[in-house]
């Protein structure tokens, strides 16, 4: 049984990426940049206006009421070409460029128009209103890094710069499937010794959420011929094989024998972890294996520590583990014996805007129902338990 810690470094040491290839821009959501982003212009490319208003010179505001003459209007897209002299402005609306001369914007609400000339009735100074070239972004800078993950909020900055096509790491082809004769699938009716395979949809969609290529096999009883025969048909077209169930020690626990048959290398099959003691990282030929335990919440806790990290560390991606802070208990916490525990909790903010933390009352590792709710993982030190108003580690789901 090893650490959590040990375990983290045995799937960075022997994943490795599986190179990159070209994608169109609105395909790339949610793969990892193999490229630098870089900006092929400075941004804005131009001293722009914020607002809707007048482009004046600030000196000559200095005395108000003051009128000026108007010579011109700078629109978005149809700028004004002319320079702007004293006792001048120039109309110009939010987005347009600031013309040549101008150093300040005022807006309409002080100014009132008439006969070719402008009344303004409070100064300004320069500025005022404008952002100047590259104040946002300079010309050659990197705007987006290799390895960061394209996101919908991400996406308008290759277009801003031109990339119609991006450099992205390949994403991994996963297989998942659960084992176990009490499993049936979701649209039957389980008998009174059932139940539904919930794991597989799970861990389908937290796959997809950081990458993954996901392929959901069917279910494989207890008997070891079918699986080591799925586990041969899933490996051959997969990066990575995900099982869920029989990698415990009962007699019906089957997963890891099957492995051993096959001549699966064990990187590990147990961990100081609780939930998910038994959870298995191997490789069979090319394919990286894990063997998770078939109760729910161990399958998520599992996925969320040690899948995730290395289906993007397949992609390269900068960040692979679970982001962490620190909360307030405001419920005790025991720990286990000789296990380090990952509890699932809902995080608030008190008035005082600091974190908290609170346990989920859950009853065991089967309640999905329980674990649902969480957004976090309470990390509790083997041997250690925490009191209410105690600062502990956390895990963001």
């Amino acid at each position: 049984m090893i650490p959590v810690k040990k375990a983290l470094s045995i799937i960075e040491k022997r994943t490795k990426p599986l190179g990159m290839e070209s994608v169109p821009l609105n395909e790339s959501v949610g793969r990892v940049l193999a490229e630098d982003i870089v900006a092929d212009q400075d941004l804005p490319p131009f001293d722009r206006s914020q607002m809707d208003g007048y482009a004046v010179k600030a000196a000559d505001t200095a005395n108000v009421p003051v009128t000026l003459k108007l010579v011109g209007e700078s629109a978005a897209g149809r700028g004004w070409t002319g320079r702007l002299r004293k006792g001048e402005a120039v109309r110009i609306m939010t987005g347009a460029p600031v013309p040549a001369g101008a150093d300040a914007v005022q807006k309409l609400e002080v100014a009132n128009e008439s006969d070719g000339y402008l009344l303004l009735s409070e100064p300004t100074e320069k500025g005022r209103f404008i952002v100047k070239r590259a104040a946002e972004v300079k010309k050659g800078s990197i705007v987006l890094s290799k390895g960061e993950r394209i996101t919908s909020n991400s996406l308008a900055i290759p277009a801003a710069f031109g990339y119609s096509t991006v450099k992205v790491t390949k994403m991994p082809r996963i297989a998942i499937f659960s084992t176990g004769s009490e499993i049936v699938e979701i649209h039957k009716k389980p008998k009174a010794d059932q139940i539904r395979n919930s794991n597989c949809v799970m861990l389908g969609s937290l796959t997809r959420e950081v990458g993954g290529d996901v392929n959901i096999w069917p279910i494989v009883g207890d008997n070891i011929s079918d699986l080591r025969s799925q586990i041969t048909l899933a490996a051959t077209s997969a990066d990575v094989l995900i099982m869920t169930g029989g990698v415990s020690v009962g007699k019906y626990d089957l997963t890891k024998a099957a492995l051993r048959e096959l001549g699966a290398e064990f990187y590990f099959d147990r961990v100081r972890l609780k939930p998910g003691k038994p959870t298995v990282f191997a490789r069979l030929g090319k394919t990286i294996v894990f063997g998770l335990p078939g109760n729910p919440v161990s399958a998520a806790v599992t996925f969320h520590l040690f899948v995730r990290k290395c289906v993007l560390l397949m992609q390269s991606a900068n960040v692979c583990d679970l982001s962490s802070g620190y909360a307030v208990l405001d419920d005790p916490v025991k720990g286990t014996k000789e296990r380090d525990s990952y509890l699932p909790a809902i995080i608030a903010t008190n008035p005082s805007g600091h974190l908290i933390a609170s346990p989920i009352r859950w009853h065991g590792s089967s309640d999905l129902v329980g674990f649902s709710r969480a957004d976090a993982l309470i990390f509790v030190p083997k041997d250690v338990s925490c009191a209410a108003g105690d600062r502990v580690e956390v895990r963001f789901l």
